[in-house]
Formats: C-alpha cells, sequence, structure tokens
C-alpha cells in the first residue's frame, strides 16, 4: 500500500458511521491498523464485541481519493452501576491512525464523532485506559477535557501502566463524588 507522506494528506476527509454492512469492507483493515498500534492483541470476537452492539458510536476517517481507511474509534455505552446512582458510561476502547495522517486533527476529530455520539444517547461520562508513554494520547484527551482519574500500574501485557481518563459530561451530586476513591480525588485536583 502506498501511504501519503504529510505533504500530500488530503484537505477534506471522509468520516462516516460504522454499520454492519461495511465489515467485509473494512474490519480486516480496523484489525491491521489497531493491531500496528495498539499493545494489546484483540481477537476478531473483539472486535465483532463493541461493532455488533454499538457500532454506531464506532466513526471511521477514510481517504476520499480510494475509501482507504486512516483511522477508526471503537466505543461502547453501558450502564455502570459503581457509583451510588448508576451512570451511563461512555467507553473509548480503541482509536488508531495511520502513522502518515498523525498530527492532523484525524484523532481529534474521531473522538469529538464519539463523545458526539455517545452525549446524544445521554451518557453521564466517558472513559477510557492509555499507557502512560503515550504522551501525544494524554495531551489529545487532556485538550478535549478529560482528567486523569486513576494510575493503573502494569496495566497492560507488555508490562506498562496505564492512566484511566474521565470526562465527565453531566453535573456529579456530592454523594456520587464521595463514591471516588481518595487516589480518584488526588488526581482530580492535580
Amino acid at each position: 500500500m502506498n501511504t501519503p507522506r504529510a505533504a500530500q494528506l488530503p484537505t477534506e476527509l471522509k468520516y462516516i458511521q460504522y454499520e454492519h454492512s461495511l465489515e467485509a469492507q473494512f474490519l480486516p483493515a480496523i484489525r491491521a491498523l489497531i493491531s500496528k498500534d495498539l499493545s494489546e492483541p484483540y481477537s476478531i470476537y473483539v472486535y465483532r464485541y463493541f461493532l455488533y452492539q454499538w457500532g454506531h458510536l464506532c466513526y471511521m476517517a477514510l481517504d476520499p481519493v480510494d475509501s482507504s481507511l486512516i483511522g477508526v474509534i471503537i466505543c461502547k455505552l453501558e450502564h455502570h452501576a459503581a457509583h451510588s446512582t448508576p451512570t451511563l458510561r461512555g467507553y473509548i476502547a480503541m482509536l488508531a491512525v495511520a502513522a502518515p495522517y498523525r498530527g492532523h486533527g484525524v484523532a481529534t476529530a474521531l473522538v469529538k464523532k464519539a463523545i458526539g455520539a455517545m452525549t446524544s444517547k445521554n451518557a453521564d461520562e466517558i472513559v477510557l485506559e492509555t499507557e502512560e508513554t503515550n504522551i501525544p494520547a494524554m495531551r489529545l484527551y487532556e485538550r478535549l477535557g478529560f482528567l486523569r482519574s486513576k494510575k493503573l500500574h502494569r496495566y497492560y501485557l507488555n508490562g506498562n501502566s496505564a492512566y484511566r481518563l474521565v470526562l465527565l459530561l453531566k453535573h456529579i451530586d456530592a454523594d456520587a463524588a464521595a463514591d471516588l476513591s481518595l487516589d480518584d480525588m488526588d488526581m482530580v485536583q492535580r
């Protein structure tokens, strides 16, 4: 595959919502893109778990010339009962952008689309984990309003630690805030 250099990037990328009818066309490319950059090895069943149930929360960035996949975000939205009042929690499971397209706002656009979709479904919060060594990802999410809520030591199979990041979309009352552990509160105050 001939990948463009940064100076040759198309000015207007095509962003589409995932649909089940697109599986045959895009799932192999989604798996290849994600396995290239993320540290966890995911089976086909993990992708199908997310895409079959929450395809409406997943987006792809395509090259407008040949419709090749250049970025993808995979998410879910479920009730979460860890708080005294259950919340509707969005989760960003995977985000990947092909190397030649990084630094051009593709990941930001994908995350904003996912946040918008989860917000329209009344999500209370959105969470994710990212490797502590992935500084560009940390900057991206923090720029979009995510806060570090917890450090997860040796979280990934490669031995790297992670930060759990949270984007609060709705006001949390004092009772719900009391459910946060001291570590969580300490991280939020930093």
